[in-house]
C-alpha cells in the first residue's frame, strides 16, 4: 500500500506515521487537550505546570496499562471542580484561603490533601472496571443508572455557577491594585472582555470547521486576550495578572536560575477525611462519560478497518480495561500532584477528523507534554491570562456540564413519568444545589460536614437501591 493511501485511509492503533507526520500528528494532540487541562489548574488553583505534566504522564502509563491497544488521551476532568472547591474550603485555614484567593494558587497543603481524594477516586473506576470485565457493562449501568448519573452532572454544573459568575464580572475583587467596582472604567473593561470572551468561544464552536472546531476554548481565550491587550493599550487598563511566585518557586529543580526551564512542583498526598468523603465519589460521574468515548472510538476505529481490509478491532470488549486504566491514572496524576481526569472527547474528536488512530503518536503527544511543562515562559503566560477571560470560559463550561447531564438522560432514554427516577434526580438536585446554596458546598449532617455533590450522588445512589428493591426487572 502506497504511502498516499495510507494517509487518506488513516492510522489505525497499531499503525506508526513516519516520524515527520508522528511529530506533527503529536502535537495537534497536545495542542487540542491543552485548553481545557490548563482552565482545570487556573480555576482550581492547581499548579499548572504540575497539571501538564501530569496529564502526559498519565497518559502514557495508561498507553502501558492497556498494553497498548487504546488509543486515548487523559486530561483534567471538570468534573471535581465543586468537590476540590468544597474541601478546600473545609480544609483551609483562614490564612491559606486568603492566600487562594489572593494568588490563584492553592498553598500546598490544601493540594496533598485533595490528591488524596483524587487518589482514592481512582478506586470508584477500577472498581467499576473490574465489575465490566467480571459481569458486563448492564451491572454498572444497573447500580449507577443515568438517573443519576445524568442529575449528577447537571448537578456538578449547576453548583459552579456562582464561581463562575463571580469571575465573569469581577465585582467585589481587584486586579493591579485596582478595585473592580460596579460602574468603574475597570468593571467595565472586565464585564467587556468577559461576554467577548464567552460570545466568541460559543461562535467558535458552533461555525468553526475541522481541526480549529476542536479548539474553541483556547480560541476564545486568545480573543479574549487580545481584547484585554487593546484596553491596556489604548485605555491604559490592565486586566492582566502578575505572575504568583507561589506559581515558581516552589518548583523541585531548576535548570540554571529557573528563567528558562524547571521541574513542576511536585507534591505528596496527606489523609483527609474531608478529601476521601468529597472527592472520592465524584468518579461516578465520570464512568458514563468515558465508556461512552470507547463506544465512538470502537465505530471510528472499525471504520477505517473496514476500509483498509483490516480485521475487527474490539475496542469496547475493552472497556473494562479503559475504566481500570482511568482509575489508575487518577491515582497516578493524583500522586505528583495533578488534578483528577478522564479520557478527553476533544482528542477522539481530532482522531477522527484526521483518521489518525495510531497509539504511537498519543505516545509523543504525552511526552511533548511532559516537556512543554517544564518551559517557564508558557507557564509564566498561562498565569497572566486575564481573570474576566477565565470568567468568559468559565460561564461556557460550566453551563456545557450541566447540559451534558441532560443529554446523558436523553439519550439513555430515562423516562421521567417513573416513580422511580423522579424520586432519585429530586433528591440529587436538591440535595446537591441546596447544598451549595444553603451551606456554601458542605452540608452539616450528623456532625460531619459532607460536601453537597459527593452528598448528591450517595444520596442518590441509596435511594435508587432502596426503590429497585423487590423489582423484578432489574433483577
Amino acid at each position: 500500500m502506497s504511502a498516499k493511501i495510507q494517509e487518506k485511509q488513516g492510522y489505525l492503533p497499531d499503525e506508526r506515521p513516519s516520524t515527520g507526520k508522528l511529530l506533527l500528528y503529536a502535537l495537534q494532540q497536545v495542542i487540542v487537550m491543552f485548553p481545557a487541562t490548563i482552565t482545570v489548574a487556573l480555576i482550581t488553583g492547581f499548579q499548572v505546570s504540575t497539571t501538564i505534566f501530569a496529564s502526559g504522564l498519565a497518559t502514557l502509563c495508561f498507553i502501558l496499562i492497556t498494553k497498548r491497544r487504546i488509543p486515548l488521551y487523559y486530561g483534567s476532568s471538570f468534573a471535581y471542580l465543586s468537590a476540590v472547591f468544597a474541601m478546600a474550603m473545609a480544609e483551609g485555614t483562614e490564612e491559606q484561603i486568603a492566600l487562594w484567593n489572593a494568588t490563584g494558587v492553592l498553598p500546598a497543603e490544601i493540594i496533598s490533601k485533595a490528591q488524596f481524594g483524587i487518589i482514592m477516586s481512582g478506586f470508584v473506576s477500577i472498581a467499576a472496571g473490574l465489575i465490566v470485565k467480571r459481569f458486563g457493562a448492564e451491572k454498572v449501568e444497573k447500580f449507577l443508572p443515568a438517573s443519576i448519573t445524568g442529575s449528577v452532572s447537571m448537578v456538578i454544573g449547576l453548583t459552579l455557577a456562582g464561581n463562575a459568575m463571580s469571575d465573569f464580572l469581577g465585582i467585589g475583587g481587584s486586579i493591579n491594585g485596582l478595585d473592580v467596582v460596579q460602574g468603574s472604567p475597570v468593571a467595565t473593561a472586565w464585564l467587556i472582555v468577559g461576554i467577548v470572551t464567552f460570545l466568541s468561544t460559543c461562535v467558535y464552536s458552533r461555525y468553526l470547521k475541522g481541526l480549529l472546531s476542536q479548539l474553541p476554548l483556547l480560541l476564545g481565550v486568545l480573543t479574549g486576550c487580545v481584547v484585554s491587550a487593546l484596553f491596556y493599550f489604548v485605555g491604559g487598563i490592565n486586566l492582566f495578572r502578575a505572575v504568583p511566585a507561589e506559581a515558581l518557586a516552589a518548583s523541585a529543580f531548576k535548570l540554571g536560575d529557573g528563567s528558562i526551564f524547571a521541574l513542576p512542583a511536585f507534591t505528596l498526598p496527606k489523609f483527609s477525611l474531608n478529601a476521601l468523603v468529597g472527592i472520592m465519589p465524584i468518579a461516578i460521574a465520570t464512568i458514563p462519560e468515558s465508556t461512552a468515548h470507547m463506544y465512538q472510538l470502537d465505530i471510528y476505529v472499525n471504520d477505517v478497518a473496514k476500509e483498509k481490509g483490516k480485521g475487527h478491532y474490539n475496542l469496547v470488549g475493552l472497556l473494562g480495561e479503559n475504566l481500570i486504566g482511568d482509575g489508575l491514572c487518577d491515582m497516578i496524576s493524583g500522586f505528583v500532584g495533578g488534578p483528577a481526569g478522564t479520557n478527553y472527547g476533544e482528542n477522539i474528536s481530532l482522531m477522527a477528523i484526521t483518521r489518525v488512530f495510531s497509539v504511537p503518536v498519543l505516545v509523543v503527544a504525552s511526552i511533548i507534554a511532559m516537556v512543554v511543562s517544564c518551559f517557564t515562559p508558557l507557564i509564566q503566560v498561562i498565569y497572566g491570562i486575564p481573570l474576566a477571560v477565565i470568567g468568559g470560559i468559565e460561564v461556557y463550561c460550566f453551563g456545557a456540564i450541566a447540559a451534558q447531564g441532560i443529554a446523558i438522560l436523553i439519550d439513555k432514554g430515562v423516562s421521567m413519568f417513573d416513580s422511580k427516577n423522579i424520586a432519585v434526580i429530586a433528591l440529587v438536585c436538591i440535595v446537591g444545589l441546596g447544598g451549595q446554596y444553603a451551606f456554601g458546598g458542605n452540608i452539616p449532617f450528623f456532625n460531619m460536614m459532607i460536601p453537597c455533590v459527593a452528598g448528591a450522588a450517595l444520596s442518590g445512589i441509596i435511594l435508587n437501591l432502596i426503590l429497585t428493591l423487590g423489582d423484578k426487572t432489574q433483577a
